[in-house]
């Protein structure tokens, strides 16, 4: 499998960091130096009479001549000058007398922040081992305040470019010994490794006394599997006290019990305590770096519980922070659990490190300030590997029979039904005798609707309506469709949601839902499915107001036919996906070539199939791999987001989005840019919250004209304010217009980008605030005041789709005009099997209708996607059953012929736009090969291919 490697650094910047700190901070920081530099000198010293006593071990120092006894021996200035002084010489840089501090190395006539000290350490560094790097600098000359020393590896690869990898920095003061320390892991050894210090500012001269760099661990890349059982948290239950563990930025203590024995340990003798918290990040951490392994799946169980300040509840969470080569900060959410004063809980979640670590803390988080967190125990192990689950077997499915009872009330009674709450129910006549049109293409052979309908009275809850069990008339993973009429009584002031709810053991399913603010029928369209056998299921009817009477007709629950919808869907792809072509061969005698064989293949489909990708990501070549062999699209999860790229107010990050946009540019994948704005208030930074109407008015000029002048001509598609059926901060706080506004002024800025709406739950029929209508009058609304809404965006996070349901959707926004892509595509199910079945159904979906332009899914890699459950790929690079079954229905969206040119010198086929391939072979077996572009149209495409030379 070919490997595409991704570093954070693709080419050298250099800055200069000169800082003026305050006073007080540089006061605090000398008497810190000053205490500590003979304490640092006398552990230098120790430190290298140990390391000439283990030569050939481990502990061998990877620097040669660490302390230039041997003067400059396999030292070398970096684009500078560089000497010796000791103790002989009778030279000294200021204060740093030799005879005093020993000898050491200056580093002078430098001209740019990067030049420095270097030595090639390739030979002396293995794959996979952890190494720490001690070095003791100073900085002479021009010194104002403090400045800045890094310690870097330049890796040298074969036939590609160079990369730089960031290990550790330190603040110096003029004329003070200062210690540097740092980690570094490589996952493989390049052409060259080459360790060097550099960062003062031009015109300073860069100190060195020592550098000292030791493996600190071994790799574990081929541990047999009882060590894959061992916890990597050192002491996981606190049986050597505190050792190995901290407070984050709180204090930690040890207990066999509290609150008067109260609280014990649920194992062993003793737990631990976070206490005096100030923030909700404070808590228990430890180290774990050069312990946890780059792509490789890790599984982490804490037994936690709360106490004091009178929470009874909060959230605990697991996290890990990891600093990264290229100085990025990443924090991983490892998993969450709602923690009590009671009783101990379980946390238990996953994670996987991407790219390389300089270091990794794990630890635990979450409740208020001055809420202690407790810790009884912590363990991390490699997660094993769960088989999948096979694919289910289902007898005689029934596929579009209805499975309740009197759905027709044909003897005039409500047998079968009964009332949910005290509500009263009746038969009534006058409801619609015909299907909803969303039920007739799925439901088997039916008869007319009887016209008659239960009428709900009496109903003093919103919740109370007729229902009726099914407990015994499901079928596990089978996805049945819903269909019904509903009305509601007279008398209504507001818009009434009414819904078709499932209770499954105790808990809700949304069957389907709508909203009536008139007296007519409406139908309901929905589906569910259930995966693990319940011990009690009933269907209900509920939602308007209590005092509002309800009324149900022809309620039908059934299984649909999957495999009957995929063959209608790729009969209709085959009407508007693919199209007439006709190769016409030209400079040769048509004569020569009548009767040739002719073998036509489509390389790649033109339709546009995207995916989520986030910064972390590009740092694992699989991942990589994958993406840029199976899409040709793609979305930031994050990293263009407002809050992602403006946290704090002026403090902006753009450098992710960069990183992602130049490795999607320089692979041909296109880009859409999500999002310029977020209606919806929680995900809304809280300095933009805090800001006054002229303050955020300038705040949101601001962000569109750093954005789209950043990236002009980037982004094809940018969805400017996204979910403004879910949210309305903006335009609560700036009025109606800002919506508006917003498509203007990107429309301006970069004309080239179509502009979207971006909105959820809009083909899936179980919310009715993004239903199409409402979708539909959004953006007419918009239009009509000159917003140039250039396209609609469908996010499509659904379970259980059901293609009627679905397709209903996209017709209803398809008279519009406008394209239509599926933003967010997921799919979820603990089965794979049925994972890749929904997700088939929904590729088919979109491809099979002409209003969809794209299909964009929310991620393919387990731990990476928003959903649990819904990935393609496994953490460590195993495609999985739904995986299998994408790329197969990409497979099946290539077009394929065969056969032989005719007497006229054409040969015609028919099939889907993209490039094709087409191999002639005569009779003198004579083969040549020639490629060709289908493109969209719905007329005949004539291609001519010329054979010249044949």
């Amino acid at each position: 499998m070919k490997r595409f490697t991704v570093f954070c650094f693709s080419n050298k910047i250099h800055k200069n960091r000169n800082q003026n700190p305050d006073k007080l901070f540089c006061k605090k920081l000398r008497e810190s130096m000053e205490i500590s530099r003979k304490d640092n000198e006398e552990s230098e010293k120790q430190n290298n009479k140990n390391v000439a006593s283990i030569i050939g071990s481990d502990r061998t120092n990877v620097i040669v001549n660490h302390d230039f006894s041997s003067g400059m021996h396999l030292w070398y200035p970096n684009c500078c000058e560089a000497f010796v002084v000791t103790a002989e010489s009778n030279v000294s840089h200021g204060v740093l007398d030799p005879s005093k501090c020993g000898s050491y190395v200056v580093v002078t006539n430098r001209k740019e922040t990067w030049q420095g000290l270097e030595q090639d350490i390739t030979s002396r560094v293995k794959p996979c081992y952890l190494y720490k790097v001690s070095a003791t600098v100073a900085v002479s000359g021009p010194v104002q305040g403090l400045v800045e020393v890094m310690a870097t590896l330049k890796l040298e690869h074969r036939q590609s470019q160079t990369n730089y990898q960031f290990i550790a920095k330190t603040c110096v003061f003029k004329e003070k010994w200062v210690t540097l320390e740092g980690m570094f892991s490589l996952q493989s050894i390049p052409e060259k490794v080459v360790f060097y210090l550099e960062g003062p500012s031009p015109g300073i001269d860069l100190l060195i006394q020592s550098v000292t760099i030791h493996s600190e661990s071994k790799p574990e890349l081929d541990r047999v599997s009882a060590e894959d059982e061992a916890n990597i948290v050192v002491n996981p239950n606190f049986e050597d006290g505190l050792n190995n563990w901290s407070g984050r930025s709180c204090k930690i203590v040890l207990h066999d019990s509290m609150a008067d024995g109260k609280i014990v340990p649920e194992s062993g003798k003793v737990f631990a305590s976070a206490t005096e918290r100030t923030q909700n990040w404070n808590g228990i951490q430890q180290e774990i770096t050069g312990k946890v392994q780059r792509k490789r799946i890790y599984e982490a169980t804490a037994v936690v519980r709360i106490y004091g300040n009178n929470v009874t509840t909060a959230t605990v969470q697991a996290t890990l922070w990891v600093q990264n080569p290229n100085q990025r900060d990443q924090y991983i959410g490892i998993s969450t659990v709602q923690a009590t004063d009671k009783e101990w809980v379980h946390l238990k979640g996953k994670f996987l490190l991407n790219g390389s670590a300089s270091r990794v803390v794990i630890y635990v988080e979450g409740p208020p300030p001055g809420t202690d967190i407790l810790l009884n125990s912590f363990t991390v192990k490699h997660a094993e590997k769960i088989p999948p689950s096979p694919p289910p077997s289902i007898e005689n499915p029934a596929f579009g029979v209805n499975i309740l009872t009197n759905s027709h009330l044909s003897d005039d009674t409500t047998n079968g039904w009964f009332a949910l709450g005290n509500c009263t129910l009746s038969v009534a006549e006058g409801s619609p005798r015909i299907l909803p049109p969303m039920a007739r293409d799925s439901l088997g052979p039916h008869e007319p609707l009887s016209g008659r309908y239960i009428l709900a009275t009496n109903r003093t809850q919103t919740w109370m309506g007729p229902a009726q069990m099914i407990t015994e008339k499901l079928k596990l993973f089978l996805t049945y469709q819903i269909s019904v009429w509903v009305k509601v009584g007279s008398g209504i002031n507001s818009p009434q949601n009414v819904n078709v709810a499932l209770g499954i053991d105790g808990q809700w399913v949304n069957g389907g839902q709508v909203e009536i603010n008139d007296d007519r029928w409406h139908e309901i369209g929905g589906s569910f499915r259930v995966e693990k056998q319940p011990s009690k299921a009933l269907v209900y009817v509920q939602g308007p107001s209590s005092g509002i009477d309800l009324m149900v007709a022809g309620l039908q629950i059934f299984p649909v036919d999957r495999l009957a919808r995929l063959k209608h869907l790729k009969r209709q792809c085959d009407k508007i996906r693919k199209r007439d072509v006709i190769l016409k061969f030209s400079g040769v005698d048509s004569s020569k070539l009548s009767g040739a064989t002719v073998r036509v293949r489509q390389i790649r489909n033109s339709f546009p199939v995207g995916t989520c990708i986030s910064r972390s990501n590009i740092d694992n070549e699989d991942f990589v791999d994958f993406f840029l062999k199976n899409f040709n699209w793609a979305v930031f999860a994050n990293e263009l987001k407002w809050y992602w790229t403006e946290p704090e107010q002026g403090k902006l990050n753009y450098q992710d989005a960069d990183d992602m946009l130049n490795l999607c540019s320089s692979n041909n994948i296109e880009t859409r840019g999500h999002c310029i704005f977020w209606e919806v208030q929680a995900t809304v930074q809280q300095w933009i919250q805090n800001m006054n109407q002229t303050d955020l008015n300038n705040a949101v000029q601001n962000r569109l004209t750093d954005l789209l002048n950043r990236y002009k001509g980037r982004f094809k598609h940018y969805d400017v304010n996204n979910e403004m059926l879910h949210g309305s901060f903006y335009q609560d706080k700036l009025g109606k217009d800002i919506r508006v506004n917003m498509f203007k002024t990107a429309h301006q800025l970069d004309p080239s980008a179509t502009l979207f709406v971006n909105d959820y739950h809009v083909e899936d029929g179980c919310d009715p605030k993004s239903c199409p209508e409402k979708y539909t009058e959004l953006i007419l609304d918009l239009q009509e005041k000159g917003a140039p809404v250039g396209g609609i965006g469908i996010q499509g996070h659904i379970d259980s789709p059901v293609g009627p349901i679905v397709c209903s959707a996209l017709d209803k926004l398809g008279i519009l005009g406008l394209p239509i892509w599926f933003t967010e595509m997921d799919v979820s199910s603990v089965n794979e099997h049925i994972r890749a079945d929904d997700l088939e159904v929904m590729m088919w979906e979109a491809f099979g209708h002409p209003a969809v332009e794209g299909i964009m899914l929310w991620g393919f890699w387990e731990l990476f996607m928003s959903r649990d459950n819904s990935h393609l790929v496994n953490a460590e690079g195993d495609v999985n059953e739904a995986g299998k079954r994408f790329l197969a229905v990409k497979k099946d969206w290539l077009s394929h012929a065969n056969g032989h040119i005719d007497q006229n010198g054409a040969f015609p086929f028919r099939g889907y736009n993209g490039n094709y391939a087409v191999e002639v072979i005569t009779t003198s077996s004579t083969k040549v090969l020639k490629t060709f572009v289908v493109e969209k149209e719905d007329s005949s495409q004539v291609i001519t291919v010329d054979l010249q030379g044949l």
